[in-house]
């Protein structure tokens, strides 16, 4: 049976918004195409695995940015080399902002990132908070709930993940949402994400396949309660 390797980064610093959800449906969905998910996890100072093909990472408060980013410097030029490679990442609001170029606080404090995303975030007054819908090249419509204080600008070149229809997005002004370097996505949109977004689970895990050199029909999964949740998350109001 063919294995995916998930790599979740930091699970335990950040996952304030119960984005180890993602990790769940990945797994699941992997396990339903008939393929056999293997999950690693990754945290302060441990060994890097040896078989990467998806890396997810989740949302946490500004003190567990600073808490990892000494580490997060550390193997940035290994995350680097993963993209470079074309693995496929998801990165959620505070591990989007730490694969910018930097995170400055509401009270000055400036968080280094490590640059796969050309973009810097700085903190707000007031946090962004609501129902968000996107509009995605890719992967259709995303739907999700956005909770941040931090406003990111893309700057020269990088591309937007999409664009909002519905919140706030990267800053609530340039109806930007989150960024794209080519596999490594990253986005302010929790839920947790993936369960409102099949189509994006399953995205990635095609990437992961591309990534792997291996081909492999996946099996189809009845996604009705999906459908029924992402019809509801259209009528929405934010």
């Amino acid at each position: 049976m063919t294995k995916i390797h998930i790599l979740h980064i930091y699970p335990n610093e950040m996952n304030t918004y119960g984005d180890r959800g993602n990790l769940l449906t990945l797994t699941r969905r992997t396990e339903w195409h008939g393929l056999e998910p293997v999950v690693h996890y990754y945290n302060v100072g441990d060994k890097l695995p040896k078989d990467v093909d998806v890396v997810l990472g989740g949302g946490g408060q500004d003190s567990a940015q600073a808490d990892i980013q000494k580490d997060i410097l550390r193997i940035g030029n290994w995350l680097h080399k993963l993209v470079a490679a074309d693995v496929p990442m998801l990165m959620v609001c505070g591990t989007y902002q730490l694969f910018g170029n930097r995170f400055v606080t509401h009270d000055g404090k400036e968080i280094k990132g490590i640059g796969i995303f050309d973009a810097d975030t700085i903190g707000g007054p007031k946090r962004l908070i609501g129902n968000t819908a996107v509009e995605t090249t890719d992967f259709g419509t995303l739907y999700g709930f956005e909770n941040h204080s931090g406003r990111t600008t893309l700057l020269h070149d990088q591309a937007p993940l999409g664009r909002v229809t519905r919140g706030n997005g990267n800053n609530g002004e340039d109806q930007t949402e989150g960024a794209r370097t080519r596999n490594a996505i990253g986005t302010y949109l929790h839920g947790p994400l993936l369960p409102n977004n099949p189509q994006l689970a399953d995205s990635l895990i095609m990437l992961a396949l591309q990534y792997r050199k291996t081909a492999v029909d996946l099996k189809t999964i009845d996604d009705s309660l999906a459908a029924t949740s992402r019809q509801n998350a259209r009528n929405r109001s934010y």
